[in-house]
């Protein structure tokens, strides 16, 4: 569901700032008998973040939990910033404010459990999945058609690049009989 005040939100957008567990991936975490922490990350998700940075917007990841799995998709997608181990998120997002002298109305956020809600009721794109808490869903203008770890994050992507106009990228197969 896209309210209508979620459209004109998107076209301010210069930064957009994604949770990581049941936003990025399906909220699910795995371990082997070594306490070894596995996610799962979906690679549309992952094209939708590679054209932001491409489009020219600042990508950055704030969670509570430190997994070197983050660190790797962050460094894969070359996330332009990463803050992991932040139980309280609002510290890190005001210290990216400042760091790109940007406002709340600047900055396109996507959570999905109460701990998000304190970003969430203050930035200018409030973002969540479709399998969301409902006091997240209440808070957001932008909820996506899909889950967590299921194409919201592209969704989003997609959504902000449109509402400003720009074009999609296309990779044009060569080789043979082409």
């Amino acid at each position: 569901m896209v309210k209508e005040s979620a459209t004109e939100a998107a076209k301010k957008i210069k930064m957009i700032v994604f949770d990581v567990d049941g936003v990025m991936t399906d909220g699910s975490i795995t371990y082997d008998e070594d306490g070894k922490e596995y996610k799962t990350f979906n690679a549309k998700d992952g094209h939708g973040v590679v054209r932001m940075n491409k489009s020219g917007f600042i990508t950055a990841i704030i969670t509570a939990r430190n997994n070197g799995t983050v660190a790797h998709r962050a460094k894969n997608l070359n996330f332009t910033e990463l803050y992991q181990g932040y139980k309280h998120k609002l510290p890190a997002l005001e210290e990216l404010l400042k760091k790109y002298n940007l406002n709340l109305e600047n900055v396109a956020y996507m959570g999905d459990d109460l701990p998000d809600i304190c970003i969430l009721a203050g930035v200018g794109l409030a973002a969540c999945p479709s399998d969301a808490v409902k006091e997240v869903q209440e808070t957001c203008n932008f909820i996506s058609r899909y889950g967590g770890g299921k194409g919201a994050v592209r969704e989003l992507c997609d959504f902000i690049l449109d509402a400003q106009g720009i074009e999609k990228e296309y990779i044009v197969c060569e080789g043979p009989n082409r």
